[in-house]
């Protein structure tokens, strides 16, 4: 059987903030293009859930929950529970993902 991908709402509201943000500031077209292939890239996961790579960040004070994959610049961190993948943060890369991490993940 194959893993089910669900989106958690604070990613949810990642994908929603980005598709504005993207709208306003280039095009709706291009806004849709990118959230639709940052939801393939992450439905792409139901095939090898624990291809992704894990954070740098995360890695560096020894986290392994959480793995990532790209739709480049953004990066979509996921953790895999049983048969399910947890879209948990959708974020351009070029932020800084430290803070950000540190903020949505580990609750700092």
């Amino acid at each position: 059987m194959r893993p089910i991908v669900k989106f958690t709402p604070g990613a949810r509201k990642d994908l929603r903030s980005l598709h504005d943000y993207i709208s306003s500031h280039d095009s709706p077209e291009k806004a849709d293009y990118v959230a639709r292939k940052i939801v393939e890239a992450a439905l792409s996961l139901r095939e090898l859930p624990h291809r992704g790579a894990y954070p740098p960040e995360l890695l560096a004070i020894g986290k392994r929950d959480y793995r990532q994959v790209f739709f480049k610049p953004y990066r979509i961190l996921y953790r895999v529970r049983g048969d399910t993948i947890h879209i948990a943060l959708i974020a351009d890369g070029r932020r800084d993902m430290q803070s950000l991490l540190a903020r949505r993940l580990l609750g700092s």
